[in-house]
C-alpha cells in the first residue's frame, strides 16, 4: 500500500515539468522556423534576381582619359 502511495505521489508531482515544456515549444519552434525561412528565401531569391538584372541591364559612361 505504501508503494502504491509513493507512486502517486510522483504522479501528482510537478517536478521537472517546467524542463518538459521547454523542450515541448523548442520542438515545435524549430521546424516553424525552418518552414518559414524557406518561404522567406525563395522570395528573397526573387527579389535578388530583379535586382541583378536591372543592374546587368544599366549603362555605365566612362570618360575618356
Amino acid at each position: 500500500m505504501q508503494k502504491v502511495r509513493q507512486m502517486l505521489r510522483r504522479l501528482h508531482s510537478e517536478e521537472g515539468a517546467v524542463t518538459i515544456d521547454w523542450v515541448v515549444l523548442t520542438a515545435l519552434l524549430v521546424p516553424l522556423g525552418m518552414i518559414v525561412g524557406t518561404m522567406i528565401w525563395g522570395e528573397t531569391e526573387r527579389a535578388g534576381d530583379r535586382v541583378a538584372d536591372y543592374i546587368l541591364a544599366q549603362t555605365v559612361l566612362v570618360p575618356d582619359n
